[in-house]
């Protein structure tokens, strides 16, 4: 089996000792290879610091083409939305409209179709709005959790509508101290990255993913 994880900077494991939550996933799974006889997993980590669905939408059929492998089984997961709901405030508009991040994730499903036996998307993470408005490394846009809260129900419903697991981080962060899993209000730090390793790990054993 393979996995193949694509995302955007949360995904790459920015701010993370460890490499990041997928990075956590490779090696819990590499260790799982190791220790048992019938179990087989590559994972790989297609993170892109800044991609929104659309720059996704770009690399994702040439990227995929290059790590699957005929017969073996193919498991996509998505974790992406996070910048294109970013608020562009001298524009007055988002990074990506939510009617282009609906195409768009569509297309990411029906693209996805095509290659993987199993396909799997990861929710937003809140963000500690006193650190994100406005963001600090761009002035002039800002990250609140009100439009974090509608691209992920987005994310959710089209996942509904076409049959496919949504995993959901937003409300297992909320539902915790989260501002204190965060590195800078938007990145998650070393214990956050281990919370979504878990949630995401727990999920796919429970669904007999893995």
């Amino acid at each position: 089996m393979r996995i193949l994880v694509f995302g955007d900077s949360i995904t790459y494991g920015v701010w993370d000792r460890e490499g990041g939550w997928a990075q956590r996933l490779r090696k819990f799974l590499d260790e799982k290879t190791l220790i048992e006889q019938d179990f087989y997993c590559l994972v790989y980590n297609l993170g892109i610091s800044g991609d929104t669905s659309e720059d996704l939408l770009e690399r994702f059929e040439f990227e995929t083409k290059q790590r699957i492998k005929e017969k073996e089984d193919t498991v996509i997961i998505f974790s992406i939305g996070g910048n294109d709901a970013t608020f562009i405030d001298n524009r007055n508009q988002y990074q990506i409209s939510q009617d282009r991040f609906k195409e768009n994730i569509q297309k990411l499903i029906k693209l996805a179709e095509k290659y993987a036996s199993k396909i799997l998307f990861v929710g937003l993470l809140p963000a500690d709005e006193s650190k994100t408005i406005p963001i600090p490394w761009a002035p002039d846009k800002s990250y609140k959790n009100e439009h974090i809260v509608q691209y992920d129900k987005i994310i959710k419903s089209i996942c509904r509508g076409n049959e496919i697991p949504f995993i959901d981080v937003f409300e297992e962060f909320i539902n915790s101290d989260y501002k204190n899993l965060l590195e800078d209000g938007q990145h998650p730090n070393s214990a956050g990255h281990q919370k979504i390793f878990e949630i995401v790990k727990e999920f796919l054993i429970a669904n007999k993913v893995i």
